[in-house]
């Protein structure tokens, strides 16, 4: 990562914090601290176990013409961070999975931190690219199938997280198959 890059990387990211100026000035002298960041404004985070996530990163950067968002790791929970666009309504569902948005927070080392429990797979570039829900969807079932295939499951025993249709109110549930 080049100085301009990891600088608008650093702009970027501390820009979802309370006080960018304080997070900007550890990160900028080096320090690899972590900091709290608010998501829903810039950015959501679908959180997923790392067996799937660690699969759903290889494939998306597979995947032709489409860049991937930051990915962060989170080794001590061993979970994977995708950055989406915000939601206003999160739709995400799945065993295992969380989908963080407004008023919630998520920790996040400096863009360059490659390194330790808690890190940048794909570091935030600084310009805003983050990973569409479609194609984030396309490659969690992808890697669902691989798993399925892999362990030996049977690949409809196997869901991923998915967006849902939004329920409105009176309208029947629908039901898991």
């Amino acid at each position: 990562m080049g100085l301009t890059q990891w600088t608008k990387a650093n702009e970027w990211l501390a820009a979802a914090a309370e006080d960018p100026h304080a997070y900007k000035g550890d990160w900028q002298r080096g320090g690899g601290g972590i900091h709290l960041l608010a998501a829903g404004r810039l950015w959501d985070v679908l959180i997923v176990p790392a067996c799937l996530g660690l699969r759903a990163a290889d494939i998306l950067d597979d995947l032709p013409r489409t860049g991937a968002g930051p990915v962060l790791l989170d080794g001590r929970r061993r979970e994977i961070g995708f950055f989406l666009p915000p939601d206003p309504a999160p739709t995400w569902v799945g065993d295992a999975s969380r989908y963080i948005t407004r008023g919630g927070w998520i920790a996040a080392p400096a863009p360059h931190c490659r390194w330790g429990d808690l890190r940048w797979l794909v570091p935030p570039d600084g310009s805003g690219a983050l990973t569409t829900a479609d194609t984030m969807e396309l490659a969690l079932y992808r890697a669902t199938q691989e798993l399925a295939h892999c362990h030996g499951a049977p690949a409809h025993a196997c869901r991923p997280p998915h967006r849902s249709t939004p329920v409105t109110a009176g309208a029947p549930v629908p039901r898991e198959r």
